[in-house]
């Protein structure tokens, strides 16, 4: 097929660019420009996967670039973001603009040319705090900060576009991704390269709780949505099913690590304001299993030792002080 991916550039683009090499189809990838011609973790790509992968580089808000990508193509995987949660205090407009609108310009551009389907990609992020665990799709939708509101207004969008005009659209909802290449905004690429530096580890608060996926799992659930009807007009969850503390995630790294000694600290200055906080994400991936037969296949301390061994080879990609 040939297959259009925004947010290329991001980590679970990059890994799902490669996934979609490796399994013959056609890419071409939005990336955010950048002066020094930068391509994100595309970049990081072994040149073997990324010839075969059509680079255009523009912004998410310019639906000119965006028509330039969509045109032509069978499948759009829109991921493509700001998606820090931090940033989103710092610069909501932005963050708005970029989420809301830049969805817009994808849903647009995939029904102005009959594109055959489109996966839009959400985030546990717009539940909120749990009000029901394990989460299902039908949990309320919860904005405790600029960056979920603006993912629960590109949701809406992605469906109107499925009722109003018939846009095949399907709309993946993954919790927690890590693994290879996560950039230090995320809290195990912190935990990781505060103890290979000896520690201790500061991070913020240590008891909400979250569910863990590994990326390559998550990128099987995006190839699964793209090739499940039931899912067109749909919400599908993506996650563990299980739940772990932050507080517990990083002693589990520090085991695994076999730095069991390094303190962990918590620092006010690192948590997110009180109503802002999400205290616990656990996902309910029971229609990603009944839908399309979806199941994550990586423990988590597996996954926790190959993301170690990574980023302990790219220990220079990670500035030291960088705060989630």
């Amino acid at each position: 097929m040939k297959v259009a991916l925004t947010g290329a550039g991001g980590f679970i683009g990059s890994h799902l660019a490669q996934r979609l090499v490796r399994e013959g189809h056609d890419v071409v990838a939005l990336v955010r420009y950048t002066s020094s011609g930068a391509w994100g973790l595309l970049d990081e790509l072994a040149p073997g996967i990324l010839q075969h992968i059509r680079v255009v580089a523009g912004d998410l808000r310019d639906g000119e670039a965006v028509r330039e990508v969509v045109r032509g193509v069978d499948l759009v995987f829109h991921l493509a973001a700001l998606i820090a949660i931090p940033y989103s205090y710092l610069h909501p407009r932005e963050v708005v603009e970029t989420n809301v609108m830049g969805t817009y310009n994808v849903l647009s551009a995939v029904r102005e040319f009959q594109v055959e389907r489109m996966v839009h990609t959400s985030t546990s992020e717009v539940y909120g705090t749990a009000r029901i665990a394990p989460i299902p799709e039908t949990h309320p939708l919860q904005g405790q900060s600029p960056y979920s509101a603006s993912k629960i207004g590109a949701d809406k969008i992605a469906e109107s576009f499925f009722l109003a005009f018939g846009t095949p659209v399907a709309t993946i909802r993954p919790f927690n991704t890590y693994g290879p290449r996560q950039s230090a905004r995320a809290v195990i690429p912190t935990i990781i390269t505060q103890a290979l530096r000896e520690g201790p580890v500061h991070l913020g608060s240590l008891h909400p709780r979250r569910d863990l996926t590994f990326v390559e799992d998550t990128v099987s659930g995006f190839l699964a949505v793209a090739g499940c009807d039931a899912c067109l007009g749909q919400v599908t969850n993506v996650g563990s099913g299980a739940e772990i503390s932050i507080g517990d995630l990083a002693r589990t790294i520090l085991r695994v690590m076999g730095r069991e000694d390094l303190p962990i600290v918590s620092e006010e200055a690192r948590t997110r304001p009180a109503g802002s906080e999400v205290e616990r994400l656990l996902c309910d991936n029971s229609l990603a299993r009944e839908r399309m037969g979806w199941r994550p296949q990586v423990p988590l301390e597996e996954g926790l030792r190959c993301t170690v061994d990574w980023i302990r080879e790219h220990q220079d990609r990670y500035r030291e002080g960088y705060q989630v």
